[in-house]
């Protein structure tokens, strides 16, 4: 590597160690934004652990986690928090731009969601069973025998998702100023 590409490297790592808490500053001043990012946790949080049967309602509500499933409840919990903040990030988003809902706004929120769930460890494995007969069954054992490795995907997608949200919050800002600082550089003309 050239020196140069190593200085760009550390250029981008320091912008983005000055940009992203001047993101979630901007985002999570607000309440509104905390009680969205709350919310969307719990529920997810809630749903996660019933997928997993950690969590029951029925006869009295119980939380059982036993030792082989630390790891998974571990990435739920990553899962959980990551898309709390990021459809608090996209709503800020969305209320404070001008652009129209896009799909590649939400396109990294449904895919997490979608890659952590475990289908195959809840009743949901029998419907997808019952609805497609022998795909259903390759496709609850393949989400069986794989479900880590995807909940590990669905959190670097999780990751990528907000590094675009942030990207779109704070790309503006940076715009506005080098407009206003290559502004105060030109001569004004007579």
């Amino acid at each position: 590597m050239s020196v140069s590409n190593i200085s760009k490297k550390q250029q981008t790592l320091s912008n983005l160690k000055t940009t992203v808490p001047l993101s979630f500053k901007m985002v999570f001043q607000n309440y509104l934004y905390i009680a969205i990012a709350a919310a969307v946790l719990a529920i997810l949080w809630i749903a996660f652990n019933i997928f997993d049967q950690l969590l029951f309602f029925s006869p009295v509500v119980t939380f059982y986690l036993p030792d082989d499933s630390t790891p998974g409840f571990i990435l739920a919990n990553i899962t959980s928090v990551l898309m709390g903040i990021l459809v608090a990030m996209n709503v800020y988003v969305i209320r404070n731009s001008k652009l129209k809902l896009d799909k590649s706004l939400f396109s990294g929120s449904i895919l997490g969601i979608a890659s952590s769930a475990c289908a195959s460890c809840s009743s949901i494995g029998f419907l997808v069973i019952s609805t497609f007969g022998g795909f259903g069954i390759l496709a609850t054992d393949f989400l069986t025998n794989y479900q880590t490795p995807l909940r590990i995907i669905s959190i670097g997608i999780l990751l990528w998702a907000l590094y675009s949200v942030h990207s779109k919050i704070t790309k503006p800002c940076t715009f506005d100023a080098f407009t206003n600082n290559k502004q105060k550089k030109q001569p004004i003309p007579p």
